[in-house]
């Protein structure tokens, strides 16, 4: 057992005028298995690459044991996975990368094939395993399920529930909940560490909030009424002093005005004891105003009619024939392994030409919301992209900064925005958007866990009617209202 030390750590980027970590000290034991959570663009991806030395810095980062990060970088993907295993973890056994491989439930024969005719899960459990069989280093796990669908998400929680030694940074609760024994949280003004799941930090960090509120609320009330007590010994005590003309015994009534200024003073000096433990409070709270959303209502109960319609590629279908209709206000959750055509799908209900059998059926006039999965292709400023998707900017921007994002951040370019802005950034031009039908295809990706509970609210609060793929199984739960399989074609 050995403990990282991060003491009094101050960063800030060069172009930047404020610290993103500012006297930050805490220490994790090397045993643990950490989930780091916080807001978008508060620093998670910076710390770890603190810690990988890759900015410099004031304060002290004390480790014994080497950091490795995930995802690694593949250089050149066209080459074997085996070799590319063998550079990650250059003293492993083939044997021995078989066994992980089996535990994460892929195929031995990847080793065997390049690494680019993987699929995305396939890489990035290849790539924890080579990574965990690395002795002795301390891992930094960087959003690994973005790419995982749901069963694989549960795979891969279950192997790391066996591991040690990382951190892992993911906003999926139910993932976080059974492969962590320790919170790592990046809070407004602190980094804390506390033992437990996500579930519990989060019933701690609610208990916190609350107790905090409930202090304020009494604080304000007290700073109002020694003020106000305050107020009326000053002008008792002015009085008095004024009483003193023509008074007989001048000596008594000073000392009585004295004696009423003396408490005003201690008033006054309870009142700032009272505003300086005020400002002790509230400083780690996360606020999450109510977004709004205003669907637009169909004139038939049904929308959308899907008959055997099966996604092809090259001519071959990658899913079994699928039919379903979306009625009025449901939310239709595509389920699946990944490459089984969820996102193709929604691709073909929102216009674009795929290949597809089958009949598709969407009723005139229709008007559909559509986020893409792919943030990469968005740059500009924020403006631009209103101008370009011709939406209302003071609302565009307004629901953003509902959305955690800092008026500094309207002046930047989208392309240096967090994954996850980049992501609210698409959900915010939806929401702007009046629809019949909102098509969002994996709307969570990189997005924090207030954020994820702030848009699952929205929807229970205005029901729209939609289709979504999302394997966030607490979002699912809390949200779809049927659910469509995606199975493969019965030849494979």
């Amino acid at each position: 057992m050995s403990m990282i030390k991060v003491e009094n750590l101050t960063f800030s980027y060069p172009s930047s005028y404020h610290n993103i970590f500012e006297n930050v000290s805490f220490q994790i034991d090397t045993n643990w298995k950490l989930g780091f959570v916080g807001r978008n663009g508060r620093g998670k991806t910076t710390f770890l690459n603190l810690l990988l030395g890759k900015h410099e810095y004031s304060g002290k980062i004390q480790s014994s044991v080497p950091f490795n990060y995930f995802p690694y970088p593949v250089a050149d993907s066209s080459r074997l996975t085996e070799d590319i295993l063998m550079e990650i973890c250059p003293f492993a056994e083939e044997w021995e990368f078989m066994r992980e491989l089996s535990y994460l439930d892929v195929a031995a024969d990847v080793l065997w094939r390049p690494f680019e005719t993987l699929s995305n899960g396939e890489q990035t459990k290849t790539l924890l395993a080579a990574l965990f069989l690395n002795d002795g280093q301390f891992l930094l796990i960087d959003e690994p399920t973005n790419h995982l669908d749901t069963n694989a998400r549960a795979i891969v929680s279950a192997y790391l529930q066996k591991k040690t030694g990382f951190i892992l940074v993911s906003h999926d609760r139910h993932f976080l909940d059974h492969c962590v024994d320790h919170i790592l949280s990046l809070n407004r003004t602190n980094i804390d560490v506390q033992s437990g799941n996500f579930s519990s930090w989060m019933a701690n960090f609610e208990r916190q909030q609350e107790f905090e509120h409930t202090q304020n609320d009494r604080l304000q009330k007290d700073i109002r009424q020694l003020q106000q007590a305050a107020r009326r010994s000053a002008v008792w005590s002015d009085r008095v002093e004024a009483s003193k003309v023509g008074a007989a015994d001048k000596g008594y009534v000073g000392h009585k005005a004295a004696k009423m200024m003396k408490r005003a003073k201690s008033l006054e000096a309870r009142q700032q004891q009272a505003i300086e433990h005020k400002a002790g409070l509230l400083k780690n709270t996360e606020t999450t105003e109510k977004l709004k959303l205003s669907p637009l209502r169909y004139h038939s109960n049904t929308l959308v009619s899907f008959s055997d319609i099966a996604v092809c590629y090259d001519g071959n279908a990658i899913c079994s024939p699928v039919s379903f209709t979306i009625h009025q206000g449901e939310r239709v959750v595509l389920e699946g392994k990944n490459g089984s055509g969820k996102s193709s799908l929604l691709k073909l209900l929102s216009g674009q030409p795929i290949a597809h059998t089958g009949t598709r059926s969407i009723g005139s006039g229709i008007v559909i919301s559509y986020v893409p999965q792919d943030t990469s292709h968005l740059c500009g400023t924020l403006s631009d992209f209103a101008a370009e998707h011709h939406i209302e900017e003071c609302l565009f921007k307004a629901i953003l900064r509902k959305m955690d994002f800092d008026r500094i951040q309207f002046e930047k370019d989208i392309s240096d925005f967090s994954g996850g802005q980049k992501k609210k950034v698409l959900i915010a031009k939806s929401l702007c958007e009046r629809a019949h039908l909102y098509v969002w295809d994996e709307p969570l990706n990189f997005i924090d866990i207030f954020s994820r509970i702030q848009i699952e609210q929205l929807l229970k609060d205005f029901s729209p009617t939609m289709i979504f793929v999302e394997h966030d199984r607490a979002f699912q739960q809390a949200i779809a209202t049927k659910t469509i399989r995606l199975t493969p074609p019965a030849n494979r």
